[in-house]
């Protein structure tokens, strides 16, 4: 089949994780992306380190099958360039600094008025309109600021998620924003412009810890790996030096737990442990009994044995054992990619569409594509020689 999202156009100004995290998942299902860096530098997030045969991880995992258009949008050549850009695409995807693209004359309502087909979507830390708006913001201010952390770790010690979850779900909810736009669009309504921030992306993402609050007056504490929700629900070392984690999440799972795995009836019939809330209330009980249990067993005999009780449960990976997961090896979920610097290893995005296989693009050197992607805009070799003798554009990519 074709991509679903086969002749769209993304034009990309973007940093680090949650924009290219938007347009890597637009490109994933098709849609061509051209990111425009800066000549001096690019994208930051090139800079992180050089771990990836000389490129920076970060930059490896976010920006595959992107085309690379280097232009300085303080310059008038560079701006009348990425207007030319705007002109054919679909949809514009920025997270740069707070007021920037009204600066650069990028506002929704500017573009608005030039591009009225355009959907644009601006990614922000704080969203318009309140007394943070002008902050910058990255994943942990975002995490720390909207009490995620401190419901993450244990209690007086807390913690941020180890993934970059605000820069990534305020990606994909701007991907799922672009979306709902394109199909508006296709119903012959004009663009459109979306805000997301990643303070408002916290925020909804912490809708159960909010909601309890708001109608308790209590903020939970964290409880490591686990849950303040429900228990038992938690990690246990077992007999041979793994850490397995066995969970449930409602009254009759418990008495599976209680009598498949623990073979315990006294424990079933307590009163104690009758209700969620109950066992919440008596987490430190629960968690001794069946952590004694475990340590008497070994990993494989504890999974094999919740299996056959209905108990989910799995083990406690470090990312190196990742990578060589059975799981992952067995449905072929990693594919090689290019870089400028070499091949590397990449995992398939997660949706798996019948009959079509995601692109897994190259990732692009800096400028890679300027001098292609301006000649497709009608520029002669001599205006593209121009532009770049005024720095307007960044010099002629060597690979």
């Amino acid at each position: 089949m074709d991509a679903p999202l086969h002749g769209i156009t993304v034009v990309a100004l973007e940093q680090v994780v949650a924009a290219p995290m938007c347009t890597r998942t637009l490109g994933d299902l098709g849609a061509r992306v051209i990111k425009v860096e800066n000549p001096v530098g690019g994208d930051f997030a090139r800079d992180y380190d050089d771990v990836v045969n000389g490129m920076a991880a970060h930059f490896v995992w976010m920006n595959r099958g992107k085309e690379s258009v280097t232009l300085d949008l303080k310059s008038a050549g560079g701006m009348a360039v990425l207007h030319r850009l705007l002109d054919r695409a679909d949809v514009l995807v920025s997270n740069l600094a707070p007021g920037t693209t009204s600066r650069y004359g990028l506002a929704p309502s500017q573009l608005a008025q030039r591009h009225p087909d355009l959907i644009a979507v601006e990614i922000d830390g704080f969203g318009p309109g309140g007394p943070l708006s002008h902050k910058r913001a990255y994943d942990l201010l975002a995490q720390a600021e909207s009490g995620s952390c401190a419901i993450t770790g244990f209690p007086g010690t807390p913690a941020k998620a180890g993934p970059p979850v605000a820069d990534l779900c305020t990606g994909l909810y701007s991907a799922i924003s672009v979306l709902a736009l394109l199909v508006g669009r296709g119903s012959g309504r004009a663009g459109g412009a979306v805000a997301v921030s990643l303070f408002d992306t916290m925020t909804e993402l912490m809708g159960y810890a909010l909601t309890y609050t708001r109608y308790t007056g209590i903020d939970q504490e964290p409880v490591g790996m686990g849950s303040p929700a429900v228990a038992p629900y938690g990690s246990y070392l077992t007999a041979d030096g793994h850490t397995v984690v066995l969970g449930t999440t409602n009254d009759r799972e418990w008495q599976r737990l209680a009598l498949g795995i623990l073979d315990r009836p006294d424990l079933a019939a307590d009163s104690r442990f009758a209700t969620t809330a109950s066992r919440v209330a008596h987490r430190s009980v629960l968690d001794a009994e069946i952590g004694q249990w475990c340590a008497q067993h070994d990993l494989a005999q504890i999974q094999e044995i919740a299996d056959n009780a209905g108990i989910g449960n799995s083990r406690l990976n470090l990312p190196s054992e990742v990578l060589s997961h059975p799981h992952l090896l067995a449905r072929d979920r990693f594919r090689t990619i290019s870089t400028p610097t070499g091949p590397a290893e990449a995992v398939l995005p997660p949706p798996v569409i019948a009959g079509y296989t995601p692109p897994m693009g190259a990732v692009p050197g800096l400028g890679e594509h300027t001098d292609a992607v301006l000649t497709e805009l009608g520029l002669s070799e001599l205006e593209i020689a121009a532009l770049r003798e005024q720095g307007a554009i960044g010099p002629s990519y060597i690979r």
